[in-house]
């Protein structure tokens, strides 16, 4: 092992030291299950906000992104205010409500929230679906992440991809597993600082050996090989506008993601949220910015990458000291586990809460609830071992899922409305089976069909399912 790798390694074992000793202390605070999957409600501002940031842009955002940049060149602009968007939606209009609702209702979970009345005889097969799509989706989503941790370590020590894939889960689940939903806030607080950090100094060094922004300009105007750049132009303006739209979709699906969203239910108060707010907006512009900066910085600098989503690997090795390169590489991985712990704790709660209140049982124990989140993980660890897919294309697809299925219900729920719960199922149901038939016809500009489509018939089956104004909260479970 050579020096190099030796300091990257270290760097990586600390790291994953201090991991873990957050899920130890996290553990202590884990009574029940509404600490293991809402914090017991006591989120303050930073932890929410970065937490919550963090828990949304996954390895989609370091790899993906920069892959996305560094394959479509300009145009991939449109990525940046395709995820702001989402981020001000749910910080400045879905958040406060949300907050207010479920707290008012007491719900622990997502599900629970948009599944409306629980005395309607639907309301039990309206949980099982919702269950069902979460399962499904994460399942995608979830191995993603392994998959880019296996990534990760074949990339940085030439491990083969089974056992870089096994060690990467293993660390999720174990932290996961000892301190549930503080575990998952505070470490994905630490992991999405460190993925801050990382977005403004790595492209910053790019564009500086790129030699600035004009030569980065004229670099990436120079070696316009891609179609992707002409989508834009007189030859094809309806392409160019199909791309547009289409990409701008992607900000459609954050209201509907549960593992993002529940950091709204879990904050304390109303002054929490508003400064997380800021915090949020403030990361996901220097989050997003830097790695569509680095993924053109490395089209110039790296023209002949054949796997695009290993630009940044590419760049952290090439462009640093071994001991900077290591933090970067632990920024991958820290992405990777934000998201993924999160998404565990909401797939264990589908299973151990949504389905248990379905069957008119009482929720689950906190037994129960972790030996759940560990046979998903297996599940996921499964999937990301032979159902191999790029990252950013296997994200979206359950990005899109799940925001189709619950996002146009929620922001109709969130207007204090009632739905009646023929047309809430058909809603979700609708969300949800086109995202998934459309996944599979060709792909259209910006994938417009599967982004945009799915959300829209939703939306307007959940609109006019509209029966009236919801009674006003009653207070109970607010602070």
């Amino acid at each position: 092992m050579s020096r190099n790798t030796l300091s990257i390694l270290i760097t990586l074992v600390v790291y994953q030291v201090v991991l873990i000793a957050i899920g130890l202390w996290a553990g202590g605070r884990t009574r029940d299950t509404a600490d293991f999957y809402l914090g017991g409600r006591r989120l303050g501002a930073l932890v929410a906000a970065i937490s919550a940031s963090a828990s949304s842009s996954s390895a989609w955002t370091l790899l993906g992104v920069s892959g996305a940049a560094y394959t479509l060149g300009l145009p991939a602009i449109w990525l940046f205010p395709a995820t702001i968007l989402g981020f001000v939606v749910n910080w400045t209009w879905v958040g406060p409500r949300l907050r207010r609702l479920s707290h008012a209702e007491g719900s622990l979970t997502l599900s629970e929230v948009v599944a409306g009345d629980a005395n309607h005889p639907l309301y039990p097969s309206i949980l099982r679906l919702a269950s069902l799509v979460i399962l499904f989706s994460f399942t995608f989503y979830i191995a993603a992440q392994f998959d880019a941790a296996g990534r990760t370590f074949a990339s940085t020590f030439g491990m083969p991809a089974t056992a870089s894939i096994l060690i990467g889960g293993g660390v999720i689940v174990l932290y996961t597993l000892l301190g549930g939903f503080w575990a998952a806030s505070v470490t994905d607080t630490v992991q999405g600082l460190l993925m801050a950090a990382t977005a403004l100094i790595l492209p910053m060094v790019a564009l500086i050996t790129v030699g600035g922004p004009m030569a980065l300009r004229a670099g990436l105007q120079a070696g316009a090989g891609s179609t992707a750049l002409t989508l834009t132009g007189q030859d094809a303006p309806w392409l160019g506008l199909a791309f547009v739209l289409g990409t701008l979709g992607i900000g459609l699906g954050y209201p509907g993601q549960p593992h993002v969203v529940n950091r709204f239910m879990a904050l304390k108060d109303e002054s929490s949220l508003r400064h997380g707010r800021i915090i949020a907006l403030t990361w996901a512009v220097v989050i997003y910015a830097g790695m569509i900066l680095l993924g053109w910085c490395g089209r110039v600098l790296y023209p002949a990458v054949v796997d695009h989503e290993q630009i940044f690997f590419q760049a952290a090795g090439g462009l640093l000291p071994p001991v900077l390169a290591g933090v970067m590489i632990a920024a991958v991985l820290s992405a990777i586990m934000s998201t993924a712990d999160s998404q565990l704790l909401v797939a264990g709660s589908a299973v151990t809460h949504d389905l248990s209140l379905a069957g008119g049982r009482a929720a689950g124990s906190l037994a129960r609830s972790r030996a759940v989140v560990l046979a998903i993980s297996a599940l996921a660890i499964a999937a990301a071992l032979y159902l191999p897919d790029a990252i950013f294309s296997r994200v979206l697809f359950a990005w899109h899922a799940m925001g189709s299925a619950f996002g146009p219900i929620l922001l109709v729920r969130l207007t204090g409305r009632r739905l009646s719960s023929p047309a809430l199922l058909a809603a979700m149901t609708c969300g949800f089976g086109l995202t998934v038939i459309f996944h599979f016809l060709p792909d259209a500009p910006g994938d417009i069909i599967e982004r945009v489509v799915p959300f829209a018939a939703a939306l307007v089956i959940a609109w006019m399912g509209r029966t009236g104004r919801a009674p006003a909260a009653t207070g109970k479970g607010m602070p």
